[in-house]
């Protein structure tokens, strides 16, 4: 533990030639910021251009807002530039990391903490992959600039947005605006960059004082990326979303409103021997609100759903095949749920949200394996029928209520219970083919479960309304999610002989607590968030040696994250954020496996509404605490050994023309550093493309990219 403490000295004291040319470069920059600005800003003033709509530049440190609260807008541009999906976008926010597999669909953790124990909400809707391997996790399905407003809920500490979010909760908004008079409103993007990238996203939005209508459509596509050494990564995608809504608004309480997405896409992966050719996603959606119903009733929302992910994953669409043997699975999964809850004001002290949820959701499959071309490959698993291999039910009731104790100071908690079903209907073990000799053993058989959880939080003022700081502790109980019970059970030495782990795998249980602060002195702000808990049944897999197993230990995490900025002027300012986790398996007595390391940003930035300037310094410690063979739900998402440190400095600049227009220019890694994240997959053979074996994939070299925003209300 000691020795970890001591990281960031010592990460600092070793630094290579690289990173303090980067630093000078930053020193550089920052003095830029000072000198450049004032004389651009008194050509500006001279020109006196007005107000503009587009009112953030270039997001490249989202921070915490509210305890335990960051809320970023996806709409704006972003450096480094993201991949067009919901877990790269999260990687800029203190505390994330992503299990990369190559250019896109990694998988977002959160102090680190994956899969089930981040609830991922899409407009209030949830989503699962249908890849047992994780190829496709929710935030697949994400296209960021389709939404008004990302916010992410760090710890146990809320029970509203469902069950079991242990690390904490993820919600990708929508926030339709009524029109008071008939109007139309377009807010769209062109992005283009090195190795193909190229997006186009466009949301067009109209309505009338008792109606209105949206439209938004994305489309992105990045050809084979190039690491920092210049080799091609297999890694390129093209993926496609469209959306509508039709809205009632008969009055300003009332909202009726029906929704529906399409999208599908594909991508090449270089940590598998297979790529997704297929990511397709339908959902239909039905939300009704109604606020200021009466004195006490102050809010009633409600929510259906319907949401089906069908995907194909396969060894020859999107890459050559030299095996001669072809092989495809189709999973696909189906979600249905809704929720209803209402806001309450209790008291002049008291207010309260309380509410049901629930979802159901079940997942099939059919596949083929080694087919005699690709032609027979897809006609056989197209025409086979699709076999249920789970299924799950879900109901939960929940309350939060806010008691304000005195002006400076209130109370947060709440209290939440939710009912399980899981239905194993599965003939083998871990997508074996050995049913007859060793057929699976909870075939048929139900898993159900009871599992409460709850917080308690105090807020405070601090003196002289220089902000809030705050205190809580959260429980939260986390049912086995379909990855985890896929699995061997502990026991199992062989996949001939192995049983499953569907019933054998104990719910996880968290218990954290946590403490912080969020304040504003004059130019300087910022937050400091800590956190220490203790999980009982920790769900672990265990990947190598095989067979894979899935077993419970006991875990210690504790960890934090801090940001401060100071703003020189009104145009110029620098912020600073820290993130660290760390994780102990208390039954081994080792690392706990896949957490990432110290990690250290620093950006400066410009921005006087017309012209804005912009770096961004990435610092991550080496990582030496790991667990070989042990990981998470991706599949062979395991700890292979340690990680070294690297710098990586990006820069941008961006314009806005006239009051609707923006454009925007960034070079990403500027060094061309090569270096890999500790958490990303190592390579797999790739025919035509170098695979360096037991290492992890490298990220993208240096790049250059052009952004262009419309935003006209």
């Amino acid at each position: 533990m000691y020795g970890d403490v001591k990281k960031l000295r010592l990460f600092f004291a070793k630094l290579s030639y690289k990173l303090i040319i980067q630093f000078a470069v930053l020193t550089l920059i920052g003095w830029a910021l000072l000198i450049v600005p004032p004389i651009v800003e008194a050509l500006d003033n001279a020109t006196s251009r007005g107000i503009y709509n587009l009112e953030e530049v270039v997001v490249t440190a989202p921070v915490s807002d509210a305890p335990l609260t960051v809320t970023t807008n996806p709409k704006a541009p972003h450096q480094p530039v993201p991949a067009h999906d919901g877990a790269e976008y999260l990687k800029s926010i203190p505390g994330f990391s992503i299990i990369r597999k190559g250019g896109t669909d990694g998988d977002p953790v959160l102090r680190g903490m994956s899969g089930s124990r981040l609830n991922i909400l899409l407009d209030g809707q949830q989503i699962f992959g249908g890849c047992g391997g994780r190829m496709d996790p929710p935030t697949a399905y994400v296209f960021p600039e389709s939404y008004d407003r990302i916010t992410v809920i760090k710890g146990p500490e809320s029970v509203l947005n469902g069950a079991g979010s242990s690390a904490g909760a993820v919600l990708y908004e929508r926030e339709i605006k009524r029109f008071k008079t008939p109007g139309i409103t377009f807010n769209g993007s062109l992005t283009a960059g090195s190795f193909g990238r190229n997006d186009q996203v466009a949301d067009i939005r109209g309505g009338v004082e008792k109606g209105y209508a949206q439209f938004t459509a994305t489309r992105t596509d990045s050809d084979d990326y190039k690491d920092g050494n210049g080799n091609t990564v297999h890694s390129y995608y093209t993926r496609w979303s469209s959306s509508a809504a039709v809205g009632w608004t008969p009055n300003s309480d009332t909202l009726l409103e029906l929704s529906a997405i399409k999208s599908d896409g594909e991508a090449a992966y270089a940590d598998r021997t297979m790529d997704g050719s297929k990511f397709d996603r339908e959902n239909i959606a039905l939300k009704f609100t109604r606020e200021n119903i009466s004195n006490v009733w102050k809010k009633l929302e409600a929510q259906l759903y319907y949401n089906y992910v069908d995907h194909v994953m396969d060894n020859y669409n999107l890459r050559t095949n030299t095996s001669g043997m072809y092989s495809a699975m189709n999973p696909d999964r189906l979600t249905v749920g809704g929720h209803i809850k209402s806001t309450l004001a209790v008291s002049d002290i008291a207010s309260m949200v309380v509410g049901l949820d629930t979802k159901h959701d079940i997942h099939t499959g059919r596949m083929v394996m080694n087919a005699k071309s690709a032609a027979a490959a897809t006609s056989t698993y197209e025409s086979a029928s699709r076999n249920e291999d789970m299924r799950f039910k879900q109901y939960g009731v929940f309350g939060e209520t806010t008691f304000i104790l005195s002006k400076d100071s209130l109370i947060v908690g709440g209290l939440r219970l939710d009912l399980h079903e899981a239905l194993d209907s599965r003939s083998c073990v871990g997508g074996g083919t050995m049913c007859k000799s060793n057929p699976n053993n909870t075939k048929g058989m139900w898993d159900r479960d009871a599992l409460p959880s709850g917080f308690i939080r105090y807020e405070g003022q601090l003196g002289n309304n220089l902000g809030v700081w705050y205190a809580g502790i959260g429980h939260a109980e986390r049912f086995p999610d379909y990855w985890e019970r896929l699995q061997y059970d502990s026991s199992a030495t062989s996949t001939s002989t192995g049983k499953s782990a569907f019933l054998t795998t104990n719910p996880e249980k968290t218990t954290q607590f946590d403490i912080g602060l969020n304040w504003k002195s004059g130019r300087w702000s910022g937050s400091l968030a800590g956190f220490a808990g203790k999980i009982n049944d920790y769900i672990l897999i265990r990947w190598s040696p095989s067979p894979t197993l899935t077993r419970n230990i006991d875990a210690t995490v504790l960890g934090g994250e801090g940001d401060v900025t100071y703003r020189f002027t009104d145009t110029i300012k620098t912020t600073a954020s820290l993130a660290y986790v760390y994780g102990q398996n208390d039954t081994d007595h080792k690392a706990l496996a896949q957490q990432p390391p110290l990690e250290f940003k620093l950006s400066g930035e410009y921005d006087n509404k017309i012209f804005s300037f912009g770096a961004l310094w990435r610092l991550v410690a080496s990582q030496d605490r790991y667990d070989a063979g042990s990981g998470n739900i991706v599949q062979n998402g395991m700890d292979i050994g340690s990680t070294p440190g690297f710098g990586v400095l990006s820069i941008n600049g961006g314009w806005r023309p006239t009051k609707i227009v923006q454009l925007t220019a960034g070079l990403d890694n500027v060094f061309n550093q090569n270096y890999a994240e500790h958490l990303s997959k190592s390579y797999a053979t790739v025919p035509g493309y170098v695979t360096p074996a037991n290492t992890r994939i490298y990220e993208p070299g240096r790049s250059v990219w052009i952004k262009m925003n419309i935003a006209y209300f």
